[in-house]
């Protein structure tokens, strides 16, 4: 099995890494052609040429402004032979520009499944993560060996735009949770229990979540090295304000804790892992 990956953020590494240890023989591109290296496959000289020498692209990019840049930009995946050819984008897109991505890959005669995933650095590097994935079906299905390295389930959910409707629906979850957690924490440590001894009462209690399973450590240790970083909850949270704005929706949490990551990201620190919103209710 060959393909090629774009894009080696956090999870982007873990996934293309993924990909490696199971046998697929991976060709990368990254705007950072050192971290593209240090994976060491073989390194394409821009996304047209990756295309061309790989029957499947994986993309995990930060935003839709970089899926589109990647797709329709000078050397994109778009100017290459990407006819007959899969595009998997696993990015976390606004819901706005997705129906133009399927429709631009269309007129190549290249093949987009909208592919968006749930968890982050180590289930990626387990192939544990939840795949959400929209688009044709025989696009799908076509997708489907490439995904199941890196997910343990994969949902089908039809028209495409659902997948990363669903994708948003689900942020909402993460951000929500992981903020009630991280207020939850500090309030016992300031009523006088020790944080550990809160975490486990929490784990077992009311908080018992796959969030805090994921997130126990980093609290204990203040370790904010980012596994999904406040910037991206931030982005995702304020993706589905407007998916909702566009509903004529209200949304009752998601502006409430999207403006909780706003003071960290204010605070310089975008880059950090998003369980450091426990800092600003301590």
């Amino acid at each position: 099995m060959r393909a090629g990956f774009i894009g080696l953020g956090n999870l982007g590494r873990a996934m293309a890494a993924r990909l490696v240890e199971r046998g697929v023989d991976l060709t990368v591109w990254n705007r950072t052609a050192a971290r593209a290296r240090e994976l060491g496959v073989p390194v394409a000289e821009d996304p047209a040429a990756l295309i061309g020498d790989t029957p499947a692209v994986v993309l995990c990019l930060a935003d839709s402004n970089a899926v589109e840049v990647v797709l329709r930009g000078d050397r994109g995946l778009l100017a290459g032979d990407c006819a007959g050819k899969l595009i998997i984008d696993t990015t976390t897109n606004h819901p706005a520009p997705v129906h133009l991505f399927h429709e631009l890959c269309r007129q190549k005669g290249a093949r987009y499944v909208e592919a968006p995933v749930a968890g982050s650095v180590v289930p990626a590097s387990r192939g544990a993560l939840v795949a959400m994935v929209s688009g044709e079906a025989r696009a799908i299905a076509d997708a489907r060996p490439y995904l199941e390295h890196l997910a343990v389930s994969i949902h089908e959910l039809g028209a495409p735009g659902l997948a990363t409707r669903m994708k948003l629906v689900n942020n909402l979850c993460l951000g929500t949770i992981m903020a009630v957690i991280g207020e939850a924490v500090a309030t016992a440590e300031a009523v006088g229990i020790p944080r550990a001894q809160a975490i486990d009462v929490l784990a077992e209690g009311g908080g018992k979540s796959l969030v805090l399973d994921a997130k126990r450590q980093k609290l204990l240790d203040e370790d904010w090295s980012p596994h999904f970083s406040v910037g991206m909850i931030h982005k995702d949270l304020h993706c589905l304000q407007d998916l909702a704005r566009e509903l004529e929706r209200p949304q009752h949490l998601a502006g409430v804790v999207k403006e909780q990551f706003a003071r960290l990201i204010k605070d310089g620190r975008r880059d950090e892992d998003f369980a450091a919103i426990y800092d600003v209710f301590r």
